[in-house]
């Protein structure tokens, strides 16, 4: 696949530094999953507080130039496989309830970024044009070119496809740069961090070195998309301050590459 060349921008300084900022990245894919979004305290679906700061983050990443799309599951809503394996749900039907779910998440999203000063375009996969644009690919880039945030929802479209699949798909169709996938850990570690403290995390990972420890960066159709497309993918923690904007601009010590 050929990739599209295109043009750095013009350094700019960063949000509360005196250092310019010259992005590494021209255009992005962010994957960022709906438990992300979910607010634990309380049960309910969205953290107000976690949404604001998305949309900050976002914000100051248009302002260093960068063309920023999206992808949000929506497993805190409603995740297709669980529903089959949990409440009988037929497995197609339960994706295409899970769909609904990050149309509903990309909705909640659009919101705050636009509450925030950013001018946001949805497009989902299924066509629903009383809430978003239909997915068509030369608008989704005539929308990046014009500085606006575009959020890929309802996953393909189709079942039985993951919405890290969606956003390999959409990384390559877009010719973005790389993926930024946010998750609740800094990166890939050697075990799990949460039960293991003698994990240690990886900084870098070629794509052999991780299918052959079997470190589940995505679900392996989505990795194979972007192994055969060499589309670099990069784990991190969205908790993090700061850490989309330190990725943007190169910094080593975010998260774990996959390249």
């Amino acid at each position: 696949m050929v990739r599209m060349p295109t043009k750095s921008p013009t350094p700019k300084k960063t949000r509360g530094s005196n250092k310019p900022c010259m992005p590494k990245y021209k255009r992005i894919v962010l994957k960022i999953s709906g438990e992300a979004l979910k607010d634990y305290a309380t049960g309910n679906p969205f953290d107000p507080q976690i949404l604001k700061n998305l949309a900050v983050q976002i914000r100051n990443l248009r302002a260093l130039g960068v063309q920023v799309c999206l992808v949000v599951g929506g497993g805190n809503i409603f995740r297709g496989l669980a529903g089959a394996r949990n409440n009988g749900t037929d497995r197609t039907t339960g994706d295409n309830m899970g769909m609904l779910a990050t149309t509903i998440n990309a909705l909640a999203v659009m919101d705050c970024l636009e509450k925030n000063g950013v001018e946001v375009r949805v497009q989902t996969a299924i066509p629903m044009d009383r809430v978003a644009e239909p997915f068509i690919l030369r608008k989704a880039i005539r929308h990046l070119e014009k500085g606006r945030v575009v959020i890929f929802a309802a996953g393909t479209g189709n079942p039985f496809c993951t919405t890290d699949y969606a956003a390999a798909l959409r990384a390559n169709e877009v010719h973005a740069d790389i993926i930024f996938k946010a998750t609740k850990v800094d990166g890939i570690y050697t075990a799990d961090p949460m039960k293991d403290p003698t994990a240690t995390r990886y900084a870098q990972l070629s794509y052999e070195e991780a299918l052959m420890r079997h470190l589940g960066v995505m679900d392996a159709t989505a990795f194979a998309l972007c192994q055969e497309n060499k589309m670099p993918i990069l784990v991190f923690s969205m908790n993090e301050k700061g850490a989309i904007e330190r990725a943007v601009c190169g910094d080593k010590k975010v998260g774990t590459l996959v390249s």
